[in-house]
Order: structure tokens, then sequence, then C-alpha cells
């Protein structure tokens, strides 16, 4: 054992303690996957991260450094939050990107791509496979929930490296309201990724626009009515239990699988600030932006609580 540099970060904040947290094992070398993992159940927090050289191919293909992400149950190939908060504790502690603009992370998803937009770090967002849910498996996963089915639009099976049940719910406040089975839903195995989006009127005149009478009339209305801007209210609330996190504050992983199903099938506006991590006292916020090319990325502002050493 031996002492590394070590922080902890607040990932989708400006202010200290309203976002979330990160663990950043800044010099990772050396350490097996079960030290990894024993320390990421120690630290309790939704993810804790290791930062490692490149690998010999992903230094060949431009990476600054390589990432392993660790929650107290399992190792992710992929997840939002780390990826932003370990580039941040990265930057500050004095490393500088190859290339001078984009900095680039590998990780167990390959290469992603991060960029510095004045204090926030914004990534894009990996490819994404999605699928319908099985009817049976999304059945018992409302059950768990405590929804009934006529408060659900939409759901998609969601896969970015982390795979998600996405579920878009009929308003901001059935989001805030769910009080979940989460032993149920560690049984089922699955993490589920719950939405809500309602579109603010621009106008005085259409302030009488009910939301839900709005979605009511499908995506393709919701995206083309004169009541959609580009800030929406959106709410979401990510359940992790199989990976031993109940609720996790602030997903980017999720916010940005989320962002690229509601904007592609016009749910969303294809730029919108989301908010996360509400019931549980913390103000997340996640901006997702859709860009000419298709890309979807994803920022937020981090900000260093802890700098340490840690005996590892």
């Amino acid at each position: 054992m031996r002492q590394r540099p070590f922080k902890q970060v607040d990932v989708f904040t400006a202010t200290p303690y309203y976002g979330n947290p990160l663990a950043v094992v800044l010099d990772g070398t050396g350490l097996s996957d079960e030290e990894m993992q024993r320390f990421a159940r120690w630290t309790n927090l939704s993810e804790t991260t290791f930062v490692l050289p490149p690998t010999p191919a992903g230094a060949a293909n431009g990476a600054d450094y390589r990432v392993r992400i660790f929650t107290p149950g399992a190792e992710l190939p992929f997840a939002g939050h780390p990826t932003l908060g370990t580039c941040h504790a990265w930057l500050q502690a004095g490393g500088t990107p190859r290339t001078g603009e984009r900095i680039v992370q590998e990780c167990g998803v390959g290469l992603v791509h991060i960029r510095a937009e004045g204090s926030s770090l914004t990534f894009a967002a990996p490819p994404l496979t999605r699928s319908a849910p099985v009817p049976e498996q999304l059945a018992r996963i409302t059950q768990a929930l405590g929804l009934k089915a006529p408060q659900i639009i939409a759901a998609q099976l969601l896969d970015n490296g982390p795979v998600w049940l996405g579920l878009l719910l009929d308003s901001v406040q059935t989001v805030l309201n769910l009080d979940p089975d989460h032993l149920a839903l560690k049984k089922l195995g699955v993490k589920v990724g719950v939405v809500a989006v309602e579109l603010a009127a621009p106008a005085p005149a259409l302030i009488a626009r009910s939301n839900r009478e709005a979605r009511a009339f499908g995506p393709a209305s919701v995206a083309s009515s004169p009541a959609a801007v580009d800030e929406p209210t959106v709410e979401v609330r990510a359940f992790a239990a199989p990976v031993g996190v109940t609720e996790d504050p602030v997903t980017g992983s999720l916010n940005a699988s989320l962002a690229q199903w509601l904007m592609a099938d016009g749910y969303a506006p294809q730029s919108y600030t989301a908010s996360q991590g509400t019931c549980l006292g913390r103000a997340g916020r996640v901006q997702l932006l859709r860009d000419a090319s298709g890309q979807v990325w994803v920022g937020g502002e981090s900000v260093t609580c802890i700098n340490a050493e840690v005996t590892l």
C-alpha cells in the first residue's frame, strides 16, 4: 500500500454538496480489480474512479488517460458523472490534453471525447442502442415503481454502455412522487430511469394551454406546439438497486441516453437542461444539446470538495 493523490469532486453543480459526489484516485497503477472494488465499496459513493495510463491502442488513437469506474457493487464500462468529474480532477491535477483542444478519455466503451466550455465540461454521448422492453418485464417494473399504465407515455431499453429502462412519465409531479420498492427492482435486475418533460409557454396568451393537453396529441405535436421552447422543465430520477445504488443523485449516462431517445422521437427539443436529485436534497443540472451532425453532448459544472491522499 502507498499514498496516492485523491480528490472528491461534486459533479453537475457549481455549488459544493448539491450535485453528485465522485471519488477520484488519480493514480490507480498496480491496483487489482478486487482492491479497486473494495475501495469503491468503502467510499459508498455512487461511483469511484481510478485514473490509469491509456492502453497502447488507446494512446495510438489519442487517449490522454484511461479511467476505470466502479459502483459499490460492480464495474461500469461508462458513466457520465464519473467522466466529467474525473476529467475535472485530472485537469486540476495538471493533466494536459495531447491535442490542446479536446480531452480524450479511454474507458470500457472505448474513447470518449470531452471539451471544455468555460467552467463546464461536456462529453460526446456514446452511440445508443435502444429497443422496446418485454411487456411482462415492463409490467413488473411498473408495479415496483407504484405506477399505473396511463402514467407511462413511452418506454425504451437504452444501452450506451450501461443499460437502463427509460420511462417517459406524464408529469414532473409523477416523477417526484415515486416511492419505489427498491428490493423488488434489485431482484428484477434492471436499472430504471424516469423522466418527465413539461414545456413552458413562452407568452402569457399561451399559459392556459395545459402541458398535459399538449402531450395528449403525441410527440410530434409537442415538438411543433407553439408552447415548445428551448428550456422545458425536465425532471429525471435514476434507480439503480442492482448495482448497489437505490437512487443516484445525478446521472450523466442516463441523461445522455434519455436525450438521444427523447430528441430523436420528438418528445424534447434539441437542447434543454435537466434537473435531477430533487428528492435527495440535491440540485443537479445537466445540459443536453444535439448538434447539427446529430451528436448529443452532455455537460455540466464540477467543483472539488476534498484534496487529499489515500492509502491504497
